[in-house]
């Protein structure tokens, strides 16, 4: 099979997200809903997509564990973002990094400094930046998350109060008008929180998707963070939020 640019597209798109409905798909590429059905059928007789009610899945031989998307999603929209981060970091400072796709690139794009003294709960952002130009890197303790390989709870939380650090670079799961900063899971939440107490500066990545996106757990309010770097222009009633907290905005 050759696939059309169409249905590479789709494969794309049903890949990166895990599962879209034919109605989403046809909305998207703006064709009807049985042209999407027509191109869904051959890649479904190739494998590589599966078809139920209504929707498109990827086979599970296929499947990426979900912190691998969101690697892939707005990946170059967070590379600049991450390199906007970077470069309001000195060689030797001290940093705490959370666990999260963005601060992942944030850690990619800190390899050239030198002499970091960096605590953070997840593997892969030490991995990226141990045994590097004199960095000193202190993993969290606990046991790792399968996902993302991230340390949660109790024991990553105490250990991290052990330090007070000059920046802390925070990934954040959704920025609600009403709410402020917000994140999928509790213990997530609660590591933010404790990470932001332990830091002079507060430095938050988060791309143009994360506004209006409300999470299940609030982490704090506007004033609690000192910047927030995105990539487009941010909306007009989360800018006057940020602006009246005193928030310093970058768009990369």
């Amino acid at each position: 099979m050759h696939p059309t640019r169409r249905q590479s597209e789709v494969l794309k798109a049903v890949m990166l997200r895990g599962s879209c409905g034919i109605r989403e798909l046809a909305v998207e590429f703006a064709v009807s809903d049985e042209t999407i059905r027509r191109d869904v059928k051959s890649l479904v007789a190739e494998g590589l997509v599966v078809k139920v009610h209504g929707a498109v899945l990827v086979p599970e031989r296929l499947r990426e564990p979900p912190f691998q998307r969101r690697m892939h999603a707005m990946r170059e929209e967070k590379q600049r973002i991450a390199l906007a981060a970077a470069r309001t970091i000195r060689d030797g400072q001290s940093l705490m990094v959370d666990t999260g796709s963005t601060t992942c690139y944030v850690a990619q794009a800190l390899r050239e400094h030198s002499n970091l003294t960096l605590v953070t709960n997840s593997a892969e952002i030490a991995r990226t930046l141990a045994t590097r130009n004199g960095n000193r890197v202190y993993m969290a303790g606990g046991e790792l998350r399968g996902d993302d390989g991230a340390a949660l709870g109790s024991s990553a939380v105490a250990f991290v109060r052990q330090f007070q650090v000059q920046t802390a670079i925070l990934s954040i799961g959704g920025i609600d008008h009403r709410e402020g900063l917000m994140d999928a899971h509790l213990e997530e939440a609660e590591f933010s929180r404790t990470v932001i107490a332990q830091a002079e500066r507060t430095l938050v990545v988060a791309d143009h998707t994360k506004f209006g996106r409300k999470g299940f757990v609030k982490v704090c309010e506007w004033e609690a963070i000192d910047e927030l770097v995105t990539d487009r222009v941010v909306p007009a009633p989360f800018a006057n939020q940020l602006a009246r907290a005193g928030v310093a905005v970058q768009t990369a």
